[in-house]
């Protein structure tokens, strides 16, 4: 019980940092919605193609701010010694990593939630899948852009460079998620690498609604992989903690 107060006292300490920044937040909610209708701007004549890549930037656009918000929130608590004051008391590493992780986990599934309801009704996209499966990869693929965060912020010593992981650890994934060639068109070898990276198995979900009107084996894989993959994220995230900072 104990465990469960040192974490709501970690969320609610974060929280009320963030209340104080209403500019972010107003970022994090906005950015999604206006790069989206920027993309149905710029395909406003082939509607045909923006229900084909639609979901899959809705996916990617929340994953990569929450990536960036927590990656550099973190970072900046890390390097400013809050992490190595907390952990002199009785507060373990699991409280406040799931502290963070509950507190930019509500902002990630409210700004992919807003996002979503965008997409499919203001912005009229036709999927043939069910919508709410997409709108939950979307919600999980915010999710796993704030675990990553969380992981990577243990290996920068700035926010720079904390900034420079974005085309280190983001952009490959990209590149090889299957978003510009499917994967059955790659070389073998870079085909092999997709297979490792998680943010393959998101969009291969998000790319299945635009194709199947029922969700496949495949699809509930990708789900579970991903989830996976944030599970992984916080373990390690947690292990990274350190009682002393550098």
């Amino acid at each position: 019980m104990y465990h469960v107060r040192a974490t709501a006292a970690t969320t609610r300490r974060i929280m009320k940092q963030l209340s104080h920044d209403p500019r972010t937040l107003a970022l994090i909610f906005v950015v999604p919605i206006i790069l989206l209708s920027l993309l149905k701007w710029l395909y406003s004549d082939s509607s045909e193609i923006f229900n084909r890549i639609g979901p899959a930037f809705l996916g990617l656009f929340p994953f990569i701010i929450m990536f960036l918000l927590t990656s550099i929130t973190t970072l900046r608590e890390r390097a400013g010694g809050t992490f190595e004051r907390l952990m002199t008391t009785p507060i373990g590493k699991a409280d406040l990593i799931f502290g963070y992780m509950i507190t930019f986990g509500m902002i990630a599934v409210v700004q992919a939630l807003i996002a979503a309801t965008l997409l499919l009704y203001g912005l009229d996209i036709s999927i043939q899948g069910p919508e709410w499966f997409m709108i939950l990869m979307a919600v999980v693929d915010a999710l796993l852009g704030t675990a990553l965060g969380l992981l990577v912020s243990a290996f920068a010593q700035t926010e720079f460079q904390a900034v420079q992981f974005m085309p280190a650890f983001i952009f490959p994934q990209l590149l090889l998620g299957g978003l510009l060639v499917p994967l059955a068109q790659m070389p073998d070898a870079l085909e092999s690498i997709a297979y490792y990276l998680p943010l393959t198995y998101a969009l291969d979900a998000l790319n299945g609604i635009t194709k199947n009107s029922d969700i496949t084996g495949e699809m509930w894989r990708d789900l579970y992989v991903v989830g996976g993959c944030i599970i992984v994220a916080l373990f390690l995230g947690a292990l990274t903690l350190r009682r002393r900072t550098r």
